[in-house]
């Protein structure tokens, strides 16, 4: 019975969150038909994150709303109660920045003095007073979850994830530990190195993990890791009911017929990490790579830009389909409907037997977008 009102009440504060929380200023609010969208990408060399928008409806463009152009690829992203964002870079990386869509004051720059780099994602409190990001140490290649002062920015504690190149990282909804708060991070497990960057090294050592932290100290409350090492946790999400975790995988081995058919998707239900695998011949057309990750009461979908479609599954793991999208990167999840990027056009209610396309306006046309949206509630 604790456990199940402590479920309701993290659900209640936490749902449609995502990564962050979100309750944007009137300014950037979804209001009536219209919808919000923060999302980062890259056209024509540069970098940006910014505010999408359309309207309900097939055949309505998605425009850019407000924007900022970033030094590099920009990767996760968070909304603040007061309707700022927050990005970091794709890891490595060396920026983190809080912006202000509607201009009421200037971006806000932190930029990392070389100990240790950005992972690419950053998550909040649900007050908005703490911000808390996965980094990576430069000397030693361990990683670290660094909360910090959402006012400053600056890092007010640190606390290891026990393994290497952790990624994203997600309140947990589902175990109370005497009500603290606790959070779930997803360490990849590829070894890079600060020389060499995103190259990765001796994949022999992978070592992925999905790890438990108290919220209050950093403690370590449990770990997990899949049979195969070479499947690197990557994006997380949340069932509706928030009883089990789905996290984006992506294959590592060295045979590419191996690597190929390997699953993309794994199930978390608080005491038993699992692989699911799609039926083949399909698998093999994933590539054995997820991307954006995300749940509606439909089911789990994970975008596959490779396979140029969105893998999608039951609530229990069952194989459903692959719906087309050309370069599809970025899911959201708005009213209970997906919402899913694609290279030239964006699908809404993209689990639907008909799914409705947004083409993309003409300032997004050819932009390549980032992994992550973020729908700005109303």
């Amino acid at each position: 019975m604790a456990t199940d009102l402590h479920r309701r009440q993290a659900l209640a504060a936490l749902a449609g969150l995502g990564a962050c929380v979100i309750a944007p200023r009137a300014a950037f609010a979804n209001t009536g038909d219209r919808v919000h969208l923060a999302a980062a990408w890259e056209h024509q060399g540069s970098f940006h994150i910014g505010v999408l928008s359309t309207q309900d409806g097939a055949g309505q463009a998605l425009q850019i709303h407000a924007v900022l152009e970033v030094p590099t690829r920009a990767h996760g992203l968070c909304v603040l109660p007061d309707g700022s964002v927050i990005a970091t870079a794709r890891r490595p990386g060396d920026w983190l920045v809080r912006w202000h869509p509607d201009r009421r004051a200037k971006p806000q720059w932190l930029w990392q003095e070389g100990e240790r780099s950005f992972n690419g994602h950053v998550l909040a409190s649900a007050d908005g007073q703490r911000l808390y990001t996965t980094e990576t140490d430069a000397e030693t290649g361990a990683s670290w979850i660094v909360v910090r002062d959402t006012r400053t920015l600056a890092a007010i504690a640190a606390w290891p994830t026990h393994g290497i190149d952790a990624h994203e990282l997600i309140w947990d909804l589902r175990t109370p530990h005497g009500g603290v708060p606790t959070l779930i991070v997803a360490n990849g497990g590829v070894p890079t190195a600060p020389e060499t960057g995103r190259v990765k090294r001796d994949l022999g050592a992978m070592d992925p993990s999905l790890v438990r932290l108290d919220a209050r100290t950093g403690h370590l409350l449990g770990q997990w890791r899949l049979q195969d090492p070479r499947l690197s946790l990557r994006h997380l999400a949340w069932s509706p009911d928030g009883t089990t975790l789905g996290i984006a995988l992506q294959a590592e081995h060295d045979n590419p017929a191996v690597k190929n058919a390997a699953p993309v998707l794994a199930l978390f239900d608080g005491t038993t990490l699992r692989g699911v695998a799609a039926p083949e011949p399909v698998a093999q057309s994933l590539r054995g790579y997820g991307g954006s990750m995300a749940a509606t009461p439909t089911g789990w979908a994970v975008s596959c830009p490779r396979a140029h479609g969105i893998a999608t599954f039951s609530l229990h793991g069952d194989w459903q389909g692959l719906v087309p999208l050309p370069e599809v990167c970025p899911l959201a999840v708005r009213s209970g409907a997906l919402w899913a990027g694609g290279l030239a056009s964006s699908l809404q209610n993209a689990q639907a037997a008909a799914p409705l396309a947004h083409p993309h306006g003409t300032r997004l046309q050819g932009a390549r977008l980032d992994n992550h949206w973020v729908v700005l509630q109303g």
